[in-house]
């Protein structure tokens, strides 16, 4: 970490797609960094509503601290969102009704009837909620490839970190990899 009056820095490259991007990250994570020293760029519409303006190209970004960013978010973190959103719902569609039919003395039968079709309701709810969180995370990526690619920004504690970083992001095909200091 930078001590008083040094300024710290962070590695930065863009990535043509995301499977480059990831593979990146996962080296990255493999190579002793911390999910929390990755970043990058926040939606179009955040970024518009901070800078107050659109933005043409991530390129334009790039340096620019009062950019907008978002913590990374795995693959996997996205799977388990997904799961928890159909898993919990069928649990409590299925725990309310037959919770409701015992209370109001309905038989054993009945309250596991009630819990097959109201869990499996809220599970087909929960599953649509599932596409449309795997489609905005898409639309997310199609934004940023629209503006020039996927911005991946990467704070490194020390030399080592630095060189460490850029060379992992230009073998993961990024271009304009480069380091810069960040404000005290």
């Amino acid at each position: 970490m930078a001590g008083h009056g040094e300024t710290s820095k962070e590695a930065v490259g863009v990535f043509n797609d995301a499977e480059t991007l990831q593979a990146a990250i996962d080296d990255l994570l493999s190579a002793g960094f911390d999910r929390a020293e990755l970043s990058l760029l926040a939606s179009e519409s955040a970024v518009e509503q901070k800078l107050g303006h659109v933005y043409d190209r991530v390129e334009d970004l790039e340096d620019d601290a009062g950019a907008p960013r978002q913590a990374y978010v795995s693959k996997e973190s996205l799977g388990d969102a997904e799961g928890g959103l159909i898993g919990g719902l069928l649990y409590v569609g299925a725990v309310a009704a037959a919770g409701a039919v015992v209370a109001s003395g309905g038989t054993l039968a009945a309250a596991i009837g009630s819990a097959a079709l109201a869990g499996g309701a809220s599970g087909a709810v929960g599953a649509i909620l599932a596409q449309w969180l795997d489609r905005h995370h898409a639309d997310y990526l199609a934004r940023q490839l629209d503006h020039g690619g996927l911005l991946l920004w990467v704070r490194t504690r020390d030399a080592a970190h630095e060189a460490r970083a850029a060379d992992i992001l230009s073998r993961h095909s990024a271009h304009d990899v480069h380091l810069h200091a960040l404000p005290a």
